[in-house]
């Protein structure tokens, strides 16, 4: 067979030149750690976002953080910056927001935008420091004047809210309208969410329906459920049911509790989908497990009149026990006339006039005088000492919710 040693050449050179590329990044990283060592700020601040990557050296947060101090304390900028992400987020630290307050500040005057936005947010969230609006508006308006799209729709909130600054929605559309033709999600769902609503701006359902689809194709979840919502609705699109399915869809897909209780909905109702039970129950009670309050009380309602789902009056009763903790006045109807009939509960006169009185106090007429004569016959039924419990229970009681997790960079 003839041989072709030109061809075997080549192939044998790109292997030898496969084998030298790491053998010279070793050596790009021994050069980078040795100017380190001799205190090169700079080769500090590198060696230390290697060790973040685990590019080249072993990843470890605690060198990094070493390696970004020695760099700070020399001054570099970027380096003090990302030591107070270090300390914002305890890598490779002690999580310590004064500290991380120091940090930012010190990257902060030396004009760095994104260490003046994250000093801003730690005024406006007092974290490290004392929270302080006007400071976070400065701080924010100088990372925004230099074009950081987060720090401007920061900085048109601060604005709409009149926190730091008198209230003017105006301006707070200018600073939104900025972030949001930078592409910044969060500021296009609020510009659209201003024109939908003529607050501060001109009432415009055609560029709302456009600030929303720029979101949405961005894979925003709140922009594609609210899409969606208008393409169901028929407010500045055209009404298109297969429309609405498919964005809704795609914020469900992303684990949005509110779009998978849309969803829910349009598989309970046959709209723009085939009419499917069984997967509305599937779908709202994805989004009831997340704490939907709305999704909680329908789960509900399916376990009480087996739509979807085998009935069962105690798994009833759990959600709707779920749903009036949070404050859903339908749930704590039910709910106090389940504990009145000892339906799916033990009967308990005392929390059925407890979730009654909340339920009234929310309701509207008629039904407020409904829930107050079925209070007034369960009452009838209490001795004073329990009826003054059930009372003193209902004026302190206040509602439940899930705990929000921290905000981290």
């Amino acid at each position: 067979m003839r041989r072709h040693p030109l061809l075997l050449r080549l192939v044998i050179g790109a292997g030898a030149a496969l084998l030298a590329a790491p053998a010279q990044a070793q050596r790009d990283v021994g050069e980078l750690r040795a100017r380190a060592e001799a205190g090169d700020a700079a080769a500090q601040f590198n060696l230390a976002r290697l060790h973040v990557s685990g590019t080249g050296v072993p990843q470890d947060d605690g060198r990094a953080a070493r390696w970004y101090r020695l760099a700070a304390d020399q001054g570099h900028a970027g380096a003090q910056h990302a030591l107070g992400l270090r300390y914002d987020a305890g890598l490779g630290v002690p999580e310590d927001d004064a500290e991380a307050v120091q940090w930012y500040r010190r990257a902060a005057d030396q004009d760095h935008w994104e260490a003046q936005f994250r000093l801003g947010r730690m005024y406006a969230r007092g974290a490290g420091v004392g929270g302080d609006d006007a400071e976070a508006v400065r701080w924010f308006r100088r990372a925004a004047d230099q074009g950081h799209a987060e720090a401007q729709f920061n900085l048109g909130q601060m604005h709409y809210n009149g926190r730091g600054v008198p209230q003017d929605r105006s301006r707070a559309a200018h600073w939104v309208r900025m972030a949001a033709a930078q592409g910044n999600p969060a500021a296009q769902v609020t510009l659209a969410s201003m024109h939908e609503t003529g607050s501060g701006v001109d009432r415009d359902p055609a560029l709302a329906v456009r600030w929303y689809r720029l979101a949405a194709v961005q894979g925003d979840p709140a922009a594609q459920v609210t899409l969606g919502y208008l393409y169901d609705a028929g407010a500045g699109v055209p009404e298109d049911d297969a429309e609405a399915v498919r964005w809704i869809r795609r914020a469900a897909d992303q684990n949005h509790a509110e779009a998978q209780f849309a969803l829910a909905n349009l598989y309970f109702n046959g709209r723009g989908v085939g009419r499917d039970l069984a997967e509305a129950v599937r779908l709202v009670r994805l989004a009831a497990e997340q704490g939907h309050v709305r999704a909680q009380f329908n789960l509900g309602m399916s376990y009480d009149t087996g739509a979807g789902v085998a009935r069962d009056a105690r798994e009833a009763a759990r959600w709707f026990r779920r749903a009036a903790d949070q404050g859903d006045a339908a749930a704590q109807q039910n709910l106090g006339i389940m504990h009145a009939n000892g339906d799916g509960v033990p009967q308990d006169l005392v929390a059925a006039y407890v979730w009654l009185t909340l339920a009234a106090s929310r309701a509207a007429e008629p039904a407020r005088t409904s829930l107050l004569r079925g209070r007034a016959i369960v009452a009838q039924q209490l001795t004073p000492g329990p009826l003054a419990t059930a009372q003193r229970r209902a004026a302190n009681w206040s509602p439940v919710t899930a705990a929000t997790p921290r905000e981290r960079p």
